[in-house]
């Protein structure tokens, strides 16, 4: 299985592959650290499985995710990532992925996750599952925006920097660029006069 892997961590790169090359059936056929990398390297590579992040720099995993979707559909995806908000993953979910494991989780549930997709299944790890289970029995949790987002927003709103943001939130100013993505394509607005109208008209701020 010809495996491409996504992640603009290197470490974390070196980790999956020295892993992945254990197994005799699993060839990692290339490395990218952004998405705009790893569509130049599908052009030239015959990829089965594609194992991406969701916070890239430039475009994200999600929109990656859909491109790859459009182009090669017979491409497989895993996304390998930190984020665990409900909204997000049902998000991610609904782009047809073939499976989410988070990064906390441990290397037996990424196998898992590789062998499941080799034979055709989906596989989402226990947590995930978990977090699917717990917006179908609180809804009130499957919101637009999580906490941290609003709060962010709210910030946003004051005409905060992202370096103001960071200071006040305890937070890398890397972590507010995310939430402010997350923040823009959630609420589908493109610009920060939008947002803000937004945000009073669906009493987020």
């Amino acid at each position: 299985m010809k495996v491409l892997l996504v992640d603009d961590h290197a470490i974390l790169l070196d980790g999956i592959k020295s892993l992945l090359s254990q197994e005799a059936s699993i060839d990692v056929i290339g490395e990218a650290n952004s998405a705009e990398q790893a569509l130049e390297l599908l052009k030239t590579k015959a990829v089965d499985l594609l194992i991406t992040d969701f916070n890239l720099p430039g475009m994200d995993g999600l929109s990656l995710v859909r491109l790859v979707k459009k182009i090669s559909p017979n491409i497989k995806i895993i996304v390998l990532s930190m984020h665990d908000e409900t909204h997000l993953v049902k998000e991610i979910l609904r782009e047809g992925v073939e499976g989410y494991v988070l990064k906390n989780d441990s290397h037996i549930e990424l196998k898992l996750a590789i062998e499941y997709v080799r034979e055709g299944k989906i596989y989402l790890s226990n947590n995930i599952n978990r977090i699917i289970i717990n917006s179908l029995n609180f809804p009130d949790e499957d919101r637009l925006l999580t906490d941290r987002e609003r709060e962010i927003l709210k910030l946003i709103a004051k005409e905060y920097s992202n370096k103001d943001i960071a200071e006040q939130l305890f937070i890398s100013e890397r972590t507010v660029e995310t939430h402010r993505k997350n923040i823009f394509r959630k609420t589908k607005t493109g610009t920060l006069v939008g947002l803000i109208k937004f945000a009073y008209a669906n009493n987020l701020i």
